[in-house]
């Protein structure tokens, strides 16, 4: 057993339960009659219970965080990153999070075992490590690939872990003693993800030759090949029902494949950069996914929709899961930040709420007969004024930096117009014909009303001193961002002064004891 060192940063996690706001003590004067205002203007863009929130966020990695994923137990997240480094952050406020260091690369993918016990990383060190998620950060480390190792998962009954590499390669393994079992390798490029059906029995692949394959574990065959023409699969995963299939593209879309007909259900062009990951809902009605083009959306799988688009990283974000409940879901990106954001599906209101069903859908086929266009919900309050007279689901990269900041103050929620799904095959004519029918609303009462206000515009004013708060809220962001990064620094040289004292102590000891 090797032992990786047990970094004692905390990073800040920011709690948003507004109007109430923390202030440095030297911007307090500054900011407090803009709080004021913005405690006010909380209070009149509060959204319905049914619209995700952003619940907290940490910080602590140095570089692009690249995967997460939930406990079982919802007390603990585990997050791999380019700084080479596993972290487990705990959902208590009072708790530490651990940074485990051990790989010598930057760690690509990262998961719990189903049990909890364990978490797996994968790293461009082309070896995968087995943690034990506590203080002592016990791991154990195998060779897994002769190239990066891009992708591990573990299979549901938590005895394998499947594999991909850069050698084109996919190894499944067992987690006691890390036994090698089998390979399969028709794919003639990079592997970027593999995955395990629900029932253990296939594996899906996606690799950069612009295929996705899928295999018989038992038989080590490939059963059928899907192709893509216009990019390939940063990753893929399978439905909670185990029947299809979802793949995040680089040509900026997002397929589900039916993996007994071999034909495309869906077809989704709603974002503006790369898809790089998507997690479905456990119950498999929802698919999030995370894009280059700096927001997540969620999919509405039974209608065929598109529900939100949440902005809340400074950058591209390259990594989403749903807890095992699908209570919340947390992302990372290029920010080095994890949000962690509560999915409030089950609160829904009746009528015109969006109506999460806890059955398993066995299958995907109602989707073709029910896509239809709808707008989505963008939780952006910057864009509150500029939506109302230009609806838009794309903003610039201007305007998704500002959103960014703006997240930490508000959870403001505005309707905009949605480019509605791309369908093709089943899905074409059923796009087509529900799009002329009026969409229908996600709340029952309107986010952008304001009491007093003719028509429920945005007044003038209004606009401006959210603006303003927006801009000195940045200012308090940023000073916030520095005193992170030196309170870091800071316990970084403490731990190296601990350590030294420690050695001339025992080098003092020894002499003594002569």
């Amino acid at each position: 057993m090797s032992r990786a060192r047990r970094d004692v940063a905390v990073p800040v996690a920011v709690q948003l339960a507004a109007p109430e706001i923390v202030l440095v003590p030297h911007l307090e004067v500054k900011l407090r009659p803009a709080v004021e205002s913005l405690g006010r203007v909380v209070q009149i863009y509060r959204v319905t219970p049914s619209d995700p929130t952003l619940e907290r966020h940490f910080k602590g990695h140095r570089d692009n965080v690249t995967s997460v994923d939930f406990n079982c137990n919802m007390k603990q997240i585990a997050t791999g990153s380019m700084d080479s480094c596993v972290m487990i952050w705990n959902m208590k406020t009072q708790m530490r999070a651990y940074r485990f260091e051990g790989h010598k690369d930057a760690v690509l993918s990262v998961q719990f075992s189903p049990s909890g016990h364990l978490v797996a990383s994968a790293s461009r060190d082309k070896t995968v490590r087995l943690w034990v998620p506590s203080m002592k950060a016990e791991s154990t480390a195998f060779r897994a690939h002769t190239a990066t190792v891009r992708s591990v998962n573990f299979s549901g009954d938590g005895q394998n872990l499947v594999t991909a590499s850069d050698d084109k390669t996919i190894k499944v393994w067992t987690v006691h003693r890390q036994k090698f079992l089998l390979s399969l390798n028709q794919h003639i490029n990079w592997v970027r993800s593999a995955k395990f059906s629900p029932d253990d029995r296939l594996i899906v692949s996606s690799s950069d030759d612009k295929t996705i394959k899928l295999w018989d574990k038992n038989s080590r065959e490939c059963i059928h090949s899907f192709y893509e023409h216009s990019g390939y699969a940063n990753y893929v995963d399978f439905h909670p029902s185990g029947t299809c299939i979802a793949a995040a593209c680089t040509d900026n879309s997002v397929k589900v494949w039916d993996i007994r007909s071999h034909k495309m259900l869906q077809h989704y062009q709603v974002h503006s950069g790369a898809v790089n990951s998507l997690s479905f809902h456990p119950a498999g009605n929802f698919l999030i996914t995370a894009s280059s083009d700096f927001t997540m959306k969620i999919l509405d799988l039974l209608e065929g929709k598109l529900l939100y688009t949440l902005h809340g990283h400074q950058g591209r974000v390259s990594a989403v899961a749903f807890s095992r409940t699908g209570e919340y879901f947390a992302s990372g990106g290029s920010d080095e930040q994890v949000m962690v954001w509560k999915s409030n599906f089950d609160s829904a209101e009746d009528g015109d709420g969006v109506r999460l069903q806890h059955q398993t859908t066995s299958s995907l086929h109602p989707l073709a007969s029910s896509c239809k266009a709808q707008p989505s919900i963008s939780l952006h309050p910057c864009a509150l004024r500029r939506e109302a007279s230009e609806p838009s689901e794309h903003f610039n990269g201007r305007d998704s930096h500002a959103a960014a900041h703006t997240q930490s103050a508000s959870r403001s929620v505005s309707h905009s117009t949605a480019t509605p799904p791309h369908a093709h095959g089943p899905l074409g004519s059923a796009a087509s014909s529900s799009a002329q029918r009026p969409p229908s609303r996600v709340s029952t009462q309107h986010p952008l009303r304001v009491a007093g206000t003719p028509g429920g515009g945005v007044p003038p004013g209004l606009a401006s001193t959210l603006e303003h708060i927006v801009g000195q809220l940045d200012v308090l962001t940023q000073t916030v961002s520095i005193l992170e990064q030196r309170l870091t620094l800071t316990e970084d040289k403490l731990q190296e002064c601990l350590e030294n004292q420690m050695e001339i102590g025992l080098h003092l000891q020894r002499p003594e004891e002569a």
